[in-house]
């Protein structure tokens, strides 16, 4: 076949000057422009944004501690001064809320940062090294599968006691399951890659390769299920606190308040209704936080 010079023709200057200057965009940049572009999930980071100040730097700017109570003031309806009114004590329930709102996060993040190294290195052990280690690992997560996770809670916290740091350990030994299957079935794919076995070639160790290779090609659904147990780690909190084995006074968390609101339903609801509203956000914006980050990480769901 015969190519000829005039069966070309130089590209318009516009086109060529388009070329030149696009730039290569990364991983985390690409699925940015996806995430964003996400009108729930943009939402959901907007509220939880609002949240998080709402709960770390709204206290600084409270007139009210959380655990002053004052009997002169009990059971005032909202108002100017007490935004969300006071409780059976004379407590302010917007400080109530904002310093509950705060532990409840720092227990949703806490326990998935726990959920995480638990289940990354069991995951990679259990996936690279496969053969009967894998299969005895898988068992062990089988019998912990078996058990329900309600049950597993309630029998943890009434063994080790009620308190914050009890909610953190319990916490980490059981959501660290759906983790480790995750990261598993990433390092099973990947191990076979052709990077991988250069690697083998090259020298590089077990350790080398599993957290230096598998695992950071494994970090896209890794964030996504972090993301996602968010949310069940504040609502398994919540449900504790409600039913009297999580957070313990002084300390407040959302769980605790809806406890305690509960009991004023037909006089007082707004005692409920506020920390019940934080909850239902809170949930609302991880959720479609999470299914954003699915959405955009995961190149399937993209086409």
């Amino acid at each position: 076949m015969n190519i000829r010079a005039d069966s070309f023709s130089p590209l318009p200057k516009d086109l060529k000057k388009a070329i030149s200057e696009r730039s290569a965009t990364t991983f985390g940049q690409d699925a940015w422009q996806h995430f964003r572009k996400n009108y729930l999930a943009m939402g959901g980071l907007a509220v939880l944004v609002l949240i998080m100040v709402f709960s770390i730097i709204g206290p600084f700017f409270s007139q009210f501690d959380y655990a002053s109570n004052d009997l002169m003031k009990t059971n005032l309806f909202p108002d100017w001064i007490h935004p969300f009114g006071t409780d059976e004590l004379g407590r302010d329930i917007l400080s109530r809320t904002m310093y509950g709102t705060r532990i409840s996060l720092l227990i949703g993040f806490g326990s998935v940062v726990i959920n995480l190294t638990i289940g990354i290195i069991y995951g990679g052990i259990s996936g690279y090294l496969g053969g009967r280690l894998d299969n005895l690992m898988q068992r062990i997560i089988d019998i912990i599968f078996s058990i329900p996770d309600l049950l597993y809670v309630i029998l943890l916290m009434v063994t080790f006691g009620a308190g914050i740091q009890n909610i953190f350990i319990v916490l980490g030994l059981i959501n660290w399951v759906p983790m480790a299957r995750i990261v598993r079935g990433q390092v099973l794919t990947l191990r076979e890659q052709e990077f991988i076995l250069a690697a083998r070639i090259l020298g590089a160790g077990t350790g080398k390769i599993l957290f230096r290779h598998l695992l950071p090609n494994s970090i896209g659904p890794i964030i996504i299920v972090s993301a996602l147990q968010i949310p069940t780690a504040i609502f398994m909190e919540a449900f504790l606190s409600f039913i009297g084995l999580g957070i313990q006074a002084p300390l407040v968390s959302l769980g605790s308040l809806v406890a305690n609101g509960r009991m004023n339903i037909p006089s007082y609801s707004y005692a409920l209704f506020f920390p019940a509203l934080t909850i239902a956000l809170l949930m609302l914006s991880l959720n479609f936080i999470g299914d954003g980050l699915r959405d955009a990480l995961d190149p399937k769901l993209r086409r």
